[in-house]
């Protein structure tokens, strides 16, 4: 019977495989050395390797946007709520740079998995983005005419395009570092005060 600690060891080690070796070169048997289990126990738990993937991205992805979405609860307003969301999306991925890697680069391997297997957790994750503008907008702080979808996908764009940059930089910099930065451009714009 599966062991839900073995199942955790599994998307661990396919992490740091995944990571080090990329999706497409990495082996089941690459895992299973890596987990330190027989190659044959990763199916108890997986019928492929893409199943691996699937299921590391959705575990990992729904853990993240947990903690996200817990952490700026306790915020006090929208513009607090946002700039704790764009640190907490650096520092998720700084203190894992290994999932750091699997997320920003070796998911984009395949085209269609962003609207395919993982397009709930995306999704789960553009809806925290889109209820933090919407409170903006409900409490005044934000402009009353915001398109939120829009706002919603270029934040998250941003965001993912700092963190992709910073994996292909071999992460010679603290990202969070960038979190205040990109916070000040979207919240205030790139426009002089008069």
């Amino acid at each position: 019977m599966p062991e839900p600690d073995k199942h955790q060891q599994i998307i661990d080690a396919a992490v740091r495989v995944f990571a080090r070796r990329g999706y497409h070169s990495a082996r089941v048997a690459d895992i299973a050395h890596e987990a330190g289990i027989a190659s044959g126990t990763i199916y108890l738990y997986f019928e492929t390797k893409g199943d691996i993937l699937v299921t590391l991205f959705r575990e990992k992805i729904g853990g993240f946007v947990a903690d996200v979405r817990k952490a700026i609860a306790g915020e006090p307003d929208a513009l607090a709520k946002l700039r704790r969301l764009i640190r907490l999306h650096f520092q998720i991925l700084e203190r894992d740079p290994a999932l750091a890697e699997v997320i920003q680069v070796e998911l984009r391997q395949g085209q269609k998995f962003f609207r395919g297997a993982s397009s709930a957790e995306v999704g789960d994750y553009f809806n925290v983005i889109a209820s933090v503008l919407e409170e903006g907008v409900a409490s005044g702080v934000f402009r009353h005419d915001l398109p939120v979808k829009t706002a919603t996908r270029a934040l998250f764009g941003a965001m993912d395009q700092m963190a992709t940059s910073w994996v292909l930089g071999k992460r010679t910099y603290k990202l969070a570092d960038a979190a205040d930065a990109l916070g000040d451009m979207f919240l205030l714009g790139l426009a002089a005060k008069p």
